[in-house]
C-alpha cells in the first residue's frame, strides 16, 4: 500500500543545527496488516509517521500510495500507483482526510467541547451531510461504550475514555490505514492491552495499521505482522517473517 524509496528528511537544512532526521529509508507497508515501528527516542519513527500519513514531505526520495482513494485522479484509477513526494498540499489534504485516520500521543483532543463535537470534527470538511456523520459517530460511541459521554466535556473523562475517543475520531470517515504514534504512552498496562484488544478489531475490519511504540505491550503482540527496528533514523531490522 506503501512505498518508501531511499527516503530522508532533514530538518533546519542548510544552518548550523541542520538534523537529520531519516536517512536514506527504504520500507514498504503491506494492505492489511499490523505494521509497529520500535525504537527509542529520536530513533525516526514519529518522522517516519509523519511522512506515510502526508502530514510532511520527505527531503529526497520517493514516497508512493497504491489504491488511495482520491477526487483528483481520474474515475478508475484508485489501484493506480500515486507518488505523493511532491504534491501540492491542498492533494496532501485530500489524500489524508480519505485515506488515513490518525491516533496521536496526546490525544490532541479539543476542550471545551462535547465528545461527539471531538469525532464529528474531521468530518466537517468532506461536504457529507451532518445527519449521516451524526449518525455514524454516535455508531462509534456505541461501539466503544462511551455513549453516555456524548454530551459530555472531553476533560471530564478519564486516560482511557480519553483514547476512545480519539480512536473514534480517527474512523469517523471510515479510513483504510490507521497511523498511531506512541498510542499507550500515557495509558497503564491494563489500558495498553485494550488498544491492542481494539487494534485487533481494526484488523478483522481490513484496515492497515501502523503503529510507532516502544513499549513492550505493543511490540511484543503477537497480532503484529511485522515489527520494524529503528535507530539514529535507519531501520536496523525490516521484521521480515
Amino acid at each position: 500500500m506503501i512505498e518508501m524509496l531511499e527516503v530522508s528528511k532533514s530538518f533546519n537544512t542548510g544552518k548550523p543545527n541542520e538534523f537529520l532526521a531519516l536517512d536514506k529509508v527504504n520500507l514498504v507497508i503491506r494492505r492489511g496488516e499490523l505494521t509497529i515501528l520500535k525504537g527509542p527516542s529520536g530513533s525516526g519513527k514519529t518522522t517516519l509517521l509523519s511522512l506515510v500519513g502526508c502530514m510532511n514531505r520527505p527531503s529526497s526520495g520517493r514516497i508512493k500510495l497504491h489504491g488511495v482513494r482520491t477526487s483528483f485522479m481520474a474515475q478508475g484509477s484508485e489501484a493506480e500507483s500515486l507518488d505523493i513526494s511532491s504534491l501540492p498540499e491542498r492533494f496532501l489534504t485530500e489524500i489524508r482526510r480519505r485515506n488515513f485516520g490518525f491516533i496521536f500521543q496526546q490525544f490532541n483532543l479539543v476542550r471545551g467541547i462535547s465528545v461527539i463535537e471531538n469525532i464529528t470534527l474531521p468530518a466537517f470538511p468532506t461536504g457529507e451531510n451532518y445527519a449521516d456523520f451524526r449518525r455514524r459517530a454516535a455508531g462509534l460511541l456505541e461501539q466503544f461504550g462511551i455513549s453516555r459521554h456524548a454530551d459530555s466535556k472531553v476533560e471530564w473523562l478519564s486516560g482511557g475514555e480519553m483514547q476512545r475517543v480519539a480512536i473514534a475520531r480517527a474512523l469517523i470517515n471510515d479510513p483504510e490505514l490507521i497511523i498511531a504514534d506512541e498510542p499507550t504512552a500515557h495509558l497503564d498496562s491494563r489500558l495498553s492491552r485494550e488498544f491492542m484488544d481494539l487494534v485487533a478489531g481494526f484488523r478483522k475490519e481490513g484496515r492497515t495499521v501502523v503503529i510507532a511504540s516502544h513499549d513492550p505491550i505493543v511490540f511484543t503482540d503477537p497480532l503484529a505482522d511485522r515489527v520494524i527496528e529503528m535507530r539514529d533514523g535507519q531501520i536496523v531490522d525490516q521484521g521480515q517473517p
